[in-house]
């Protein structure tokens, strides 16, 4: 089954490194593999935007390059949208996956966010 990536630049909230965001896109970028990269999911959050429901639209898994999968979940949760990280969560039981990038490696996240 295919999977969708969602990268998040974090752009206001300025709590991941800009060395490893910047390492992550490229290395994303050069594996050739199609993702959707948003500005900031804080704040998209925020504003409850509806456009979070539709990044998590459809039936394949999701992996997020962000921050701390628990403030990912809370993230989606405020906005009203479902999230399920294993978990039933009226969204079908889609799996979605959060890789921290305040604590892994660009290396480690790229690989993780392009394997089958």
């Amino acid at each position: 089954m295919s999977k969708k990536i969602l990268y998040c630049r974090c752009a206001f909230a300025k709590v991941v490194p800009d060395a490893t965001k910047d390492a992550v896109l490229e290395k994303l970028c050069e594996s050739g593999a199609g993702f959707e990269s948003v500005a900031d999911l804080c704040e998209m959050a925020a504003r409850k935007d509806e456009r979070l429901k539709d990044l998590l639209a459809g039936d394949e898994p999701v992996r997020i390059a962000a921050c701390y999968p628990r403030a990912v979940k809370w993230l989606f949760h405020n906005a009203g949208v479902p999230f399920s990280d294993g978990e039933e969560n009226g969204d079908g039981g889609k799996h979605i996956e959060v890789l921290n990038m305040r604590e892994q490696s660009a290396d480690e996240i790229v690989e993780k966010l392009t394997e089958s």
